[in-house]
């Protein structure tokens, strides 16, 4: 589970700790949860095939409306929404500052911090199947 915060936009894509962490869970059949900014933390970890783990699946995280209501596009060095997509995520945003959370197979993730109590929800619920 990657929890957000804006640092994390610069500090988890260049993690070698989190890029490893992250592939060896996923890879092992472990599920990978990400809340609000902490999606960046899936950006750089790659599946067997080398592609990001993110392609082709739903992925939510901090919306572009929501960073430009926070005043903080020119500051951050990229709009995560829009990295997302990049690597081939097919991004799914709720209504900015509402609980929204999207799971698609062993990816779960949250889009801002309001979704924290139902991300957990759910990435509890998928471990206990």
């Amino acid at each position: 589970m990657f929890a957000g915060g804006h640092g994390t936009v610069w500090d988890f894509p260049k993690s070698p700790a989190v890029n490893s962490v992250a592939s060896a869970i996923y890879e092992s059949g472990g599920y990978v949860a990400a809340l609000c900014h902490g999606p960046a933390a899936l950006l750089n970890v790659t599946g067997p095939d080398g592609k990001p783990i993110i392609a082709g699946k739903k992925v939510a995280g901090f919306s572009n409306v929501e960073e430009k209501a926070v005043g903080l596009v020119e500051l951050v060095p990229y709009l995560l929404q829009d990295e997302l997509i990049a690597l081939g995520g097919d991004y799914q945003e709720g209504k900015a500052w509402e609980s929204f959370v999207v799971q698609d197979g062993r990816i779960i993730t949250g889009q801002n911090p309001q979704s924290a109590a139902e991300l957990g929800r759910v990435l509890a619920k998928a471990l206990n199947k």
